[in-house]
């Protein structure tokens, strides 16, 4: 559904500055988040309570590939994103999805007064809630990745979002998500601005990344003033026995 990247209409400076995007995960794991990572060679991977997604240079080696498998062990699985090039024969392609990564490019950013930090005492509720909702992976320390804020009704959490992927200059919104009985009440737009605003605060710019045949979150990002940078896809790939 993306034909066209943003880069192409933006200044050949500000290009590079968005060039760090092209592998946000290496960027990430090697750069503000570089205290999660696990390392073989140049192949990295967040500590698996954290975070599932892994990440490899640009145009990763036979080498790297070696020791991306070194990393996750004999049948271990790598989730990354903005997949460049195709993993070798001998390992299997369990999920290989479309997305699109979006970037600020105006967002009316606000707080909000009903949305409150959530802590590690939350996370079994923040866990139920990902469950039955599916945003995207969320593990027993993916707390400890950023800010996160939810909004509750009668003590009941039932709407959050936070932040994932700290890369030079932009982070990462993520698990952003509403139970099922209170969809429809703008509940994930109101976390999704209050989050840049505090991205923003912090001198960064906030990005995502979603599903392509998501067309409806994509075009309510689109709404709130983010804009499709690039075509990316998701991948998990699991190692050879």
């Amino acid at each position: 559904m993306v034909d066209r990247s943003l880069d192409e209409s933006l200044p050949e400076q500000e290009v590079s500055v968005h060039a760090v995007l092209d592998n946000p995960a290496l960027a990430a794991l090697t750069g503000p988040h570089a205290h999660f990572a696990q390392r073989r060679g140049a192949a990295l991977r967040y500590d698996p309570d954290v975070c599932p997604v892994a990440a490899l240079p640009n145009e990763p080696t036979a080498r790297d590939w070696r020791d991306a498998a070194d990393l996750v062990g004999p049948g271990g699985s790598l989730f990354s994103f903005v997949v460049a090039d195709a993993p070798p024969a001998d390992w299997d392609t369990t999920m290989d999805r479309a997305g699109v990564q979006m970037i600020d490019a105006g967002v009316d950013v606000g707080a909000d007064d009903e949305a409150v930090r959530l802590t590690a005492a939350d996370v079994p509720e923040m866990s139920d809630l990902v469950r039955r909702t599916r945003p995207g992976p969320f593990r027993p320390r993916t707390i400890e990745m950023g800010t996160y804020l939810g909004i509750r009704r009668d003590g009941r959490l039932i709407a959050m979002g936070g932040e994932r992927l700290s890369i030079p200059g932009h982070t990462e919104i993520s698990a952003v998500c509403t139970d099922p009985d209170f969809r429809g009440h703008g509940l994930a737009s109101r976390l999704v601005l209050a989050l840049a605003q505090g991205i923003r605060d912090c001198g960064n710019t906030p990005i995502l990344h979603a599903d392509a045949e998501n067309v409806g979150a994509i075009r309510l990002y689109e709404q709130l003033g983010f804009a499709v940078r690039k075509p990316v896809r998701f991948q998990i790939v699991v190692a050879p026995h």
